[in-house]
């Protein structure tokens, strides 16, 4: 039988650059990106067992007009009550990751980049036991914070709350078997993916 692709999980906080690195590891390997923002959506999609178990647990005012989940109806359900979240996160999650893993095991690179931006918060390596090795991209909370003024335009106070609301730096760094630095130029992180992309896949 022959062997999976090494499955390797990449994470970082918010502004910290995780999809720009992304991207750069897809342009070596076109597909080896699987996206946990993609896989969310795709296992709420109508007609899937997802989203009626979302609509069994929450009701049926969480959907829109057109039948699919309203993410804005939705979220402002789960983020006011942390029982109802919890209970979504657990309907969801074990989804989203079989989702993910059917993807990689029907990837023909030489490794699979799995995009999970929530890695650190979702139970890391005991939630993703599969995980052959967790790449963290990496910048100090103060480039986060200058990064999300400048990118997204939003004030201090929101800058400091969508940081808050993930792990830490330090629980980020903890997981990781490698680090990417982004504190320079694309064509430095570019590099820095081909670094690792040597390492992992040297022919």
């Amino acid at each position: 039988m022959a062997r999976r692709p090494a499955l390797i999980g990449l994470t970082g906080g918010v502004a910290s650059g995780k999809s720009s690195v992304a991207r750069a590891f897809d342009a070596r390997h076109p597909s080896c990106v699987v996206d946990a923002d993609i896989a969310a959506r795709a296992v709420v999609e109508p007609g899937t067992e997802g989203l009626a178990a979302v609509v069994a647990t929450l009701g049926a005012d969480v959907l829109g007009p057109d039948g699919r989940l309203d993410r804005a109806a939705l979220r402002a359900r789960v983020f006011a009550d942390a029982s109802q979240r919890k209970g979504l996160e657990a309907l969801l999650h074990p989804r989203i990751r079989a989702w993910m893993l059917a993807r990689a095991e029907a990837t023909a690179t030489p490794y699979v980049i799995l995009d999970i931006a929530l890695l650190t918060e979702g139970g890391g390596r005991t939630t993703w036991p599969m995980l052959d090795r967790i790449v963290v991209v990496d910048v100090p909370v103060s480039v986060q914070r200058a990064r999300l003024k400048a990118r997204d335009g939003v004030d201090a106070d929101l800058a400091e709350r969508m940081i808050a609301a993930q792990a830490t730096r330090a629980q980020r760094l903890a997981l990781a078997d490698d680090v990417i630095v982004n504190l320079g130029s694309l064509e430095e992180l570019d590099a820095a993916v081909g670094r690792l992309d040597a390492r992992w896949h040297p022919g």
